[in-house]
């Protein structure tokens, strides 16, 4: 079948879908705008104090996974 060869149409493509951020090329970069921005608001609703600026993308990513687990997302 000429669609089981296309990983793009494989319904689990498997683990090359989600990465682990101590994974990430560009982890050890601070962390961008956009979930700087997230990480502030997701903090405010677990009524926790609002993230370090200096995360890097990989902790932020990770912070915002706790925080989205801890509020049932």
């Amino acid at each position: 079948m000429a669609d089981a060869a296309n990983p793009k149409l494989d319904p689990d493509p498997g683990s090359n879908t989600r990465k682990d951020p101590d994974d990430w090329v560009s982890g050890d970069e601070p962390m961008t705008g956009a979930q700087a921005s997230y990480l502030t608001t997701l903090a405010e609703e677990a009524g926790e104090d609002p993230p370090p600026q200096d995360l890097t993308k990989a902790e932020a990513s990770k912070r915002i996974d706790a925080l989205k687990e801890k509020l049932g997302r």
